[in-house]
């Protein structure tokens, strides 16, 4: 088999785009979506006809409503060729506002049921901020399942745990781009702090008996992906994804609940004051969350200006 069929026997296999052709292909079980994804996709001429066709259906709405149409009408899409769940981001702008995020989140399930899309199917993407914490708690115990993303830590991922989100997404790639500017080390296979930081994590979920699922995201390259072979998911890109199913060669299975049980890690408690200085201490993790909101606030404005510009 290859490897791409081996990893499948360890892990949930996520597609991270927002490209239908490329779930067609590589039949991955969940999906993943976020602004720079769907801001990519619909500037490809396969996917225009479904931005125009969403922007017309909506005329003389504001545009950040047709956006959150645009955004479902993807997600819809995505569900029809893929066995589970879809993970629809908020507006990362509302990274700062508990409240604004439940009641987006409140809307784009409202969307998804509208149109007959049980709320089971889908995961709302919130920042892994404070504040989308509290919000992700709210929205957990209303039966909203949340995908908590721009996570570079144990503390973020410790404050989802307790929190009782469904699952978090650790950005591995972005971890390894800080580092290898940080100390110009070209970091490779268990010595690469992105591959490092996932697996502390998974650790930590096991260890504990912690139920939100640990979704690794944001690959550089294959050899990443292979070191986290066992991890509960992980969402990965058409172009790492074809060179998996390209690849021959033995997977291992390098994470499994009981070796994160022989772990010494030892329990974590973060109130908020606790979390905030957690967070400020890490420099990598309060660097790449906040760029991470920036670059996708950037690309939510990109994405209302064309869609502005078609209404």
């Amino acid at each position: 088999m290859n490897q791409l069929a081996q990893l499948k026997q360890y892990t949930t296999v996520v597609a991270d785009t927002g490209d239908f052709h490329a779930m067609e292909v590589f039949q991955p079980h969940d999906a993943t979506t976020n602004p720079s994804l769907i801001l990519k996709a619909v500037q490809k001429p396969e996917y225009r006809p479904l931005l125009e066709e969403t922007v017309r259906a909506h005329a003389g709405q504001e545009v950040g409503a047709i956006i959150d149409e645009l955004l479902v009408a993807f997600g819809r899409k995505i569900l029809a060729i893929i066995p589970g769940r879809v993970s629809t981001e908020t507006d990362a702008r509302l990274s700062f506002d508990t409240d604004g995020t439940i009641a987006k989140a409140h809307h784009l399930i409202a969307l998804y049921e509208a149109a007959g899309v049980q709320r089971e199917r889908v995961l709302i993407k919130i920042a892994s901020t404070w504040e989308g914490i509290r919000a992700a708690e709210v929205l957990e115990k209303e039966g909203i399942r949340c995908n908590m993303t721009l996570l570079f830590s144990l503390p973020q991922a410790i404050a989802c745990a307790e929190a009782g989100a469904q699952l978090i997404s650790p950005f591995v790639g972005r971890i390894y781009d800080w580092y290898k500017k940080a100390s110009g080390t070209d970091y490779a296979g268990a010595d690469d702090p992105g591959v490092q930081s996932v697996q502390r994590i998974y650790s930590y979920y096991k260890k504990f008996g912690y139920t939100t699922e640990v979704m690794g995201a944001s690959f550089r390259n294959t050899t990443q992906i292979l070191e986290l072979a066992g991890c509960d998911l992980l969402t990965i890109s058409p172009e790492l994804l074809q060179k998996l199913a390209e690849t021959e060669g033995a997977v291992e299975r390098k994470l499994s609940p009981d070796q994160a049980s022989a772990t010494e890690l030892r329990k974590i408690s973060l109130d908020e004051k606790a979390f905030r200085l957690a967070l400020n201490e890490d420099a990598m993790a309060t660097e790449k969350l906040a760029e991470g909101i920036r670059l996708f606030c950037a690309d939510a404005v990109k994405l209302e200006k064309l869609v502005a510009q078609l209404g």
